[in-house]
């Protein structure tokens, strides 16, 4: 445990808590809550005093169900007897299911630089030994050769994420093709999380890897009501796994969890009622955030480099100083009244990065933090 980083998200929220007044553009969730189908929802689950004990370990049939008719129209994944859906905990606990089924100690996973940090560190909890791969530094696309170069005996899967946390890059429909095609060759599973699938914007998609021909028996796709429905805290995710590790998966979970929070699978049965729609309104107010964020960048274009970043709510940003990441978060803090996370909590470690997140806040806030950040940015950074 010595070797898997601390948090960062709560050290930051730390030096938020001693600043008072500080606007965060740190945290990656959505400003909304969930739709008022999931409160409706509720009172069922109340009614019937069964739903106070344990229900079955992958989920309770009715959200299986709105998640199974969710995968056919949205992703393009039927389930069927090769394949399995299991609900879980959120999409973090998803990842660590499958690394622990997947992979004994020692093993390799392949991360796409730079990582999502959860990632990172849930591979190094379970004993294995995380792969870092670079992908191409002008706009964070992944890079075939270099994922084909790190794989050794010892690799038992590749990561993508797409929409990428933290870098906001989408990955294009033949990239994704391409590595499950490169996983299935060479005998490895192909882990693609999904947690931002809804947050794509000008003309990038969303394309989701277990659609493919043929990929049932080495992929396994990672979803999230997090972001798209205001669910944070109430902790639904899911995967869909091949079925010859459905029993490793259930092995883990009812070790762990026993079963997915059932009031939260009840709330999730309403929100995946509301459907898609709910979140494409409330994206439509993040998209104003972003806009005004990419021309404010404008201004710092002599300063910074902004990668294009067209999903998610982030952007990763290079900054031209000799300052370290966590050094420049610090003084953005006390100087500034703005957080954001240190591109070394990702990996970035030759250079000074910063993650924006700029979906937490309610639009008129998340535009008051974007100009303390720029001009904050301004005085630290002096050319």
């Amino acid at each position: 445990m010595r070797a898997v980083q601390p948090p960062v998200i709560p050290i930051v929220a730390e030096l938020i808590r001693a600043h008072p007044g500080t606007i965060s553009l740190g945290q990656g969730v959505a400003f909304y809550g969930p739709p008022p189908q999931a409160r409706q929802r509720l009172e069922q689950f109340f009614a019937d005093p069964q739903n106070h004990k344990y229900k079955p370990v992958d989920g309770i049939g009715p959200l299986r169900e709105a998640l199974a008719r969710k995968l056919r129209a949205e992703n393009g994944i039927d389930l069927n007897a090769s394949r399995r859906l299991v609900v879980t905990a959120g999409g973090n606990m998803a990842f660590v299911n499958a690394v622990l089924a997947v992979a004994d100690p020692g093993d390799e996973v392949i991360l796409p630089l730079p990582y999502y940090f959860n990632h990172e560190m849930a591979v190094r909890i379970a004993g294995c030994i995380p792969v870092f791969v670079s992908t191409d530094e002008e706009a964070y696309q992944l890079r075939l050769d270099a994922i084909e170069r790190a794989i050794t005996p010892r690799t038992r899967a590749v990561v993508t994420i797409s929409p990428n946390n933290p870098t906001g890059a989408v990955y294009p429909e033949a990239a994704l093709r391409a590595v499950n095609r490169l996983c299935a060759a060479r005998g490895v599973y192909h882990v693609h999380d999904e947690a931002y699938e809804y947050f794509t914007y000008g003309g990038a998609t969303h394309f989701s890897p277990g659609c493919v021909t043929g990929a049932g028996a080495h992929t396994i796709c990672l979803h999230s009501l997090s972001k798209s429905y205001g669910f944070a805290s109430w902790r639904i995710g899911s995967m869909v796994i091949p079925d010859h590790l459905y029993e490793a998966v259930r092995k883990i979970q009812d070790t762990v969890l026993i079963c997915p929070p059932v009031v939260s699978q009840f709330a999730a049965v309403g929100a995946l009622e509301a459907g898609r729609g709910y979140c494409d309104r409330h994206r439509v107010a993040i998209e104003r955030v972003r806009a005004s964020l990419l021309d404010q960048f404008q201004s710092l274009r002599d300063l910074c480099r902004v990668p294009p970043a067209d999903g998610a709510f982030y952007f990763f940003v290079t900054v031209d100083t000799t300052l370290g990441a966590m050094d420049l978060v610090e003084r953005l803090i006390r100087e500034h009244g703005v957080a954001v996370i240190p591109g070394t909590t990702f990996g970035a470690l030759d250079r000074c990065v910063i993650r924006i997140s700029y979906g937490a806040l309610q639009p008129e806030t998340a535009i008051e933090g974007v100009g303390r950040l720029v001009r904050g940015l301004r005085a630290i950074v002096k050319h």
